[in-house]
């Protein structure tokens, strides 16, 4: 059975899912809110105990996700999403949210590129930017190709999905 909080995070999502699509950005107001209100709903229900739950939900996304920004892969915002996801479901469900999500963007970004009919040309750039920023040591070159914006698309068409799938089949 759905608790309350399953509703915040649906509502959280549809909400951040419009944002993101219609400004490519998520906005501070709403993962902080997001964030806050996870822990001050889980706080008022558990206690201690559910606070520790929230903080853990947010440090694990938060933190694993903050690695993958430091790479480019997901922008600030995704980071700050996953960590209000987290603050929301605790550990257990945000981590298969974050692995399906990281899975649905992989298939998402293959799509695209086959689909496109880019694939080959945009493996062989990637490879050869990979190649010479690692032999030349300027990455320069690579953030650029980072920052194409038809390389990218909004990481809440991997998450939705993700999300749906974990309260459908919980891996953990």
């Amino acid at each position: 059975m759905l608790g309350v909080h399953d509703y915040i995070l649906f509502l959280f999502l549809i909400i951040a899912f419009i944002s993101d699509i219609k400004n490519q950005k998520l906005p501070n107001w709403l993962t902080a809110g997001g964030i806050v209100v996870g822990i001050i709903y889980h706080f008022i229900t558990d206690g201690f105990g559910g606070l520790l739950f929230s903080l853990l939900g947010l440090l694990t996304a938060g933190g694993i996700f903050l690695i993958l920004y430091i790479f480019k892969a997901i922008g600030a915002g995704d980071v700050k999403l996953f960590g209000a996801i987290g603050s929301l479901v605790g550990f257990d469900m945000v981590v298969n949210m974050m692995v399906l999500s990281i899975v649905f963007a992989g298939i998402l970004s293959a799509l695209i590129l086959l689909l496109t009919k880019t694939f080959m040309k945009k493996m062989i750039d990637a490879f050869f930017y990979l190649r010479d920023s690692l032999y030349m040591k300027d990455y320069r070159k690579l953030e650029d190709y980072k920052k194409n914006k038809a390389t990218r698309f909004p990481f809440m068409y991997a998450v939705v999905p993700a999300v749906v799938i974990t309260y459908i089949y919980p891996i953990i």
